[in-house]
């Protein structure tokens, strides 16, 4: 069943300019329509529940009408990926999925929403559990994992962990609601399947002043160019408190106006920075103080860049290894985890 929730003026910030090089692909002018599917084929998050009942609207579907109305653009939503079809596609904007499991949608669907989106006709946004997403294809272009760049593979960061989220990036126009560093509590992923050289990470995880670290590189938010078109994933969303979060919802809006090409701004992948970050959350883990890390990481910048890369990689790869239970040998772990430490110490000695 597909909802219309609202339909809204456009206000005058959509009409301000952009920069010739981020000028929208033809046509792209007006009011923003986005089609927004919440559908739960795996786990189903609060923020995408209908009340108790009820076939009313989930509180991410009311949220995202109440700013749309705001912000000048329209939102529909729905819980059936099947009324995504080519002739959909035609009358949207914007693409944005807070989903999990293995979704109903076709080949053929699949493969016209990568050519919308490569042609610069539409826009993809993914929230929080986008990744936690996936369906068996076979057919042109990518399978939806690489398109959106990474699958969940576990959360210890669970509900209500405190953790420290740092800006990566530079300024970007699709992160300027949040402080450039700041304390929260939220349900983090970790990601298999993820290519830093694929994506430009807006925010990660800091592990310098949290409780629970792990010794490999966090992304949280991040933006991709896929030919023309342009993606947007963040994995906040978990916990219906940052719905309420007017920062959240600012950062939403910022998302809808750049994947339609309303505002200006680059997609280029920072691998280079992912990886320096990467460097830094092995030393925290290492438990190395604050100032150290900082020390060494300052060395660690003038390194050969292909060697940071290599050493982010090895980082990457421990995060299979870490211990499924905590009664599973560990010796694995421990091994490669030593062998990389040490390397980068020397490094950075």
């Amino acid at each position: 069943m597909t909802r219309l929730l609202t339909v809204i003026a456009a206000v005058a910030a959509l009409a301000a300019p952009v920069a010739a090089q981020a000028a929208p692909p033809v046509g792209k002018t007006g009011k923003i329509r986005v089609l927004y599917l919440d559908q739960s084929v795996g786990f189903r998050h609060k923020p995408v529940t209908r009340p108790e009942n009820s076939n009313g609207p989930t509180l991410s579907e009311v949220t995202l009408a109440e700013i749309g109305a705001k912000s000048g653009f329209t939102v529909e939503s729905t819980q059936d990926a099947r009324v995504i079809t080519p002739e959909k596609l035609k009358d949207i904007d914007v693409l944005a999925f807070y989903t999990t499991g293995e979704l109903p949608i076709p080949a053929e669907a699949w493969a016209a929403i990568q050519t919308w989106v490569e042609s610069g006709k539409g826009g993809f946004i993914g929230l929080h559990s986008a990744t936690d997403t996936h369906w068996d294809y076979t057919g042109p272009g990518q399978t939806y994992t690489a398109f959106i760049n990474g699958k969940f593979a576990g959360h210890p960061w669970t509900q209500g962990t405190p953790i420290t989220v740092q800006a990566l990036g530079g300024k970007d126009p699709v992160n300027t609601a949040w402080p450039a560093r700041f304390s929260y509590a939220e349900e983090i992923y970790q990601y298999s399947d993820y290519d830093p050289g694929k994506v430009r990470v807006l925010q990660a995880l800091d592990f310098t002043d949290m409780a629970l670290k792990r010794p490999w590189f966090v992304p949280i938010t991040w933006t991709r160019e896929i030919g023309h078109g342009r993606l947007f994933q963040t994995n906040l969303g978990h916990t219906p408190s940052t719905w309420s979060d007017p920062r959240y919802r600012a950062q939403i809006v910022e998302a809808v106006r750049w994947t339609a090409h309303r505002t200006p701004g680059t997609a280029k992948p920072n691998p280079d920075e992912q990886a320096l970050w990467a460097l830094r959350s092995l030393l925290a883990y290492d438990g190395r103080p604050k100032a150290e890390v900082e020390a060494r990481l300052a060395k660690l910048a003038k390194a050969d860049p292909a060697w940071r890369r290599d050493a982010a990689a090895r980082t990457a790869a421990l995060r299979p290894l870490w211990p499924a239970k905590p009664d599973s040998d560990k010796a694995p772990f421990d091994a490669a985890y030593k062998a990389v430490l040490d390397e980068v110490l020397a490094k950075s000695s």
